[in-house]
């Protein structure tokens, strides 16, 4: 198989031009095709142990936008011109524990290892939760691990769309609880096997942006040990 490879260039370029994007322009959408190597990108992206502890809920539904419009401040701009708006979910501790169904069928039917060395996985998934990461303290410490796994697929979709010019912007400003409760009215947290962790909307920039971009020096961000 082979691929075409990209020039150094060319992926600065798209890093330089990814910008967090407040409004985007209401009359251009993003086709389908572009969209859905964005989705792609998601679901290629890496998890720890393999699991894939996400989802990922694309949301069209005007009536929907305006409901999440009203509690999420950090998304006034975004719900009423984004060409895709999407919620990233994270899974709790129902799914992500190692000895859940899950993880199981993960290990088994999605990961593919064979059925005689399930029980091995199960005790190397215990070690790492218990022993090495001290991840299963409770459901909170669960979900947090869960929700950093999420940040993968949720940069590289940014990182796509603004390979293929898409805008996008991160969105961390919204009332957690109310958004969860309002999802969970809707049918749409697998009773209580998904939580909320971020959003991101994707479109056109209507505008330029009005401010330059800030980023620290390589030397102030990077230690070699040699």
């Amino acid at each position: 198989m082979t691929h075409s490879v990209m020039n150094r260039q060319e992926i600065l370029d798209a890093f330089n031009f990814r910008r967090a994007i407040k409004a985007f322009d209401p009359t251009k959408k993003i086709s389908e095709d572009d969209f859905n190597v964005i989705l792609e990108s998601a679901r290629l992206s890496p998890s720890s142990c393999g699991y894939e502890p996400w989802k990922f809920l694309v949301v069209q539904n005007q009536e929907f936008r305006e409901k999440l419009k009203e509690i999420s401040p950090g998304a006034q701009g975004h719900l009423p011109t984004a060409s895709h708006f999407v919620i990233i979910l994270a899974r709790t501790i129902k799914d992500t524990k190692y000895d859940s169904e899950y993880v199981k069928n993960q290990t088994l039917n999605i990961t593919g290892f064979p059925a005689e060395m399930y029980d091995q996985m199960k005790d190397i998934y215990k070690e790492f939760q218990e022993d090495q990461q001290n991840i299963l303290v409770n459901e909170s410490t669960m979900l947090d691990w869960a929700k950093r796994q999420t940040y993968l697929p949720f940069a590289n979709m940014m990182t796509v769309a603004a390979l293929l010019g898409i805008d996008s912007c991160p969105i961390e400003g919204f009332y957690i609880d109310k958004v969860e409760k309002l999802l969970a009215e809707e049918n749409l947290l697998e009773d209580g096997h998904l939580a909320v962790s971020a959003m991101v909307a994707f479109g056109y920039r209507a505008n330029e942006p009005k401010f330059p971009r800030g980023r620290k020096d390589m030397k102030d961000i990077v230690q070699w040990i040699n």
